[in-house]
């Protein structure tokens, strides 16, 4: 047998194998109406990988599958419908659900009654939500244990070739945390204006985005509703953002998401004759 002289991986560029992918506009000719006008996110699956989602509250309304990760080292599963530990969970899901009302939300809970939890159970959640091909998965949460660096490294590589966008909350005081700052990951930190939809792109990473989540009124279990400050509030802005882009223009790449974002920021410099991202 003549052994295949080509390289490994090659196959996928024979003449009979490539595929056709969509093009996308110019970068400068992205606006927030092409990126998610008139979308509300229908038939995308996003996790919220958190305390729980409390699916009566009136700002959540229906969740559409659980995953609870039973155990300190996180080897079962249950996907009994369960409640949030915390409201954490629901607050997310809320800020979710406001942006692109008609996806579908997962509650994935990893965190316990003082949002706290391990992170063997952390990352046994994420990796649920990728074998389970959720298409968002928002992460208001974090480790700072080395040991998890590398496996939860080898998670968002993962998701990122599976095109699973993982939007993560930078931490609220200056710690490295994993995975918000992996290249793979959307990482997102707070601003203080109160537009939903207004997206702050940062030059100079590891945090990329900046997002609506200072002094924001969240929904809390119990039906509640109280009124918080972090970036744990400003991820779910962009998740709810990205499953509008997502349900408007399938087939998209992580790469292409985060593209996207960073063309609609308001703090996009403004191309001759044209006016600035804030006020388009």
């Amino acid at each position: 047998m003549t052994a295949d002289p080509r390289p490994a991986w090659s196959t996928a560029f024979e003449a009979d194998a490539v595929r056709p992918i969509e093009p996308i506009p110019h970068l400068d000719d992205i606006t927030p109406e092409w990126a998610w006008g008139g979308s509300t996110g229908k038939g995308v699956k996003v996790a919220v990988i958190d305390s729980g989602v409390d699916a009566g509250h009136p700002a959540v309304g229906h969740v559409e599958g659980y995953a609870s990760v039973e155990g300190p080292i996180g080897g079962t599963i249950s996907t009994e419908p369960h409640e949030d530990a915390f409201g954490h969970g629901t607050a997310c899901a809320g800020i979710i659900r406001s942006l692109a009302p008609d996806c579908e939300l997962y509650s994935i809970r990893v965190l316990g009654p003082r949002l706290r939890g391990r992170g063997p159970v952390f990352a046994r959640g994420l990796q649920w939500a990728i074998e389970n091909r959720m298409n968002v998965c928002n992460m208001s949460l974090g480790s700072t244990r080395r040991d998890l660096f590398e496996p939860l490294h080898d998670l968002t590589d993962k998701a990122y070739f599976r095109n699973i966008v993982l939007v993560t909350a930078a931490n609220n005081v200056p710690i490295a945390s994993a995975p918000s700052l992996y290249a793979a990951v959307v990482s997102v930190a707070a601003h203080e204006v109160q537009d939903p939809t207004l997206v702050y792109c940062n030059p100079d990473p590891p945090v990329e985005f900046g997002a609506s989540g200072i002094d924001v009124r969240v929904a809390w279990r119990d039906g509640g509703w109280l009124t918080a400050t972090g970036n744990s509030f400003a991820a779910p802005h962009i998740s709810g953002l990205v499953a509008k882009i997502l349900a408007k223009h399938s087939g998209l790449a992580v790469f292409h998401v985060k593209a996207i974002l960073r063309a609609v920021a308001a703090n996009l410099a403004p191309t001759q004759g044209a006016s600035s991202a804030a006020a388009r």
